[in-house]
């Protein structure tokens, strides 16, 4: 492939991945497999008000949050939801950057979608693959995830949070839709 080609596919990908990563934080905790303090995995600033969405099992027992320029901040969990793997997190903080949520119902097989959570303690990693399966309870993907990615973001090839990192099954990656997490923070938290 020419270099012409090639460095402004690499500038765009950067560019998508820094901004990805902006928006994603550690969750620290007490959860399943992590000491105290350790990360648990990764959440997803929903609203700069300082609302963070994870998975359920990833906001088990009391966390703190580190933000992308490290600060660490205690969190609440304010709502839990076991039956769909979701939680909401608040944190005291302002002007946080929030995620762009796209609609995971306009996803199609064989999408492009990118994947940033602290697998294995790697922060902020990223990882990319191809919608395998879409459905109500979750989005399929080949994209190579580890414990850690768990709570982080699901974006489209535009960076729009499309779901929420939850679980490998079978070698894919299952994500909650972002139309989930939307219902849960309009039920569950009135916003």
């Amino acid at each position: 492939m020419s270099a012409v080609l090639t460095e402004p596919v690499a500038a765009a990908a950067a560019s998508l991945a820094a901004r990805l990563a902006g928006i994603t934080v550690e969750v620290r905790g007490h959860s399943r497999g992590s000491s105290a303090g350790a990360p648990a995995g990764a959440g997803v600033v929903w609203r700069a008000d300082g609302l963070i969405l994870t998975n359920a099992h990833v906001a088990e027992g009391a966390v703190s949050v580190v933000l992308p320029d490290r600060r660490v901040l205690s969190a609440r969990l304010a709502a839990r939801d076991v039956e769909h793997d979701l939680a909401a997190l608040v944190v005291e903080a302002t002007g946080l950057s929030a995620a762009e949520i796209g609609d995971s119902d306009a996803l199609r097989v064989g999408e492009l979608v990118l994947a940033v959570g602290n697998p294995l303690g790697v922060v902020r990693a990223l990882s990319a693959g191809l919608v395998h399966a879409t459905g109500r309870r979750f989005i399929q993907a080949d994209l190579r995830l580890a414990p850690g990615n768990s709570g982080g973001p699901l974006a489209d090839a535009r960076g729009r949070v499309v779901g929420l990192n939850a679980m490998i099954v079978g070698g894919l990656a299952f994500a909650v839709p972002s139309r989930a997490g939307w219902r849960f923070v309009r039920e569950r938290l009135g916003r």
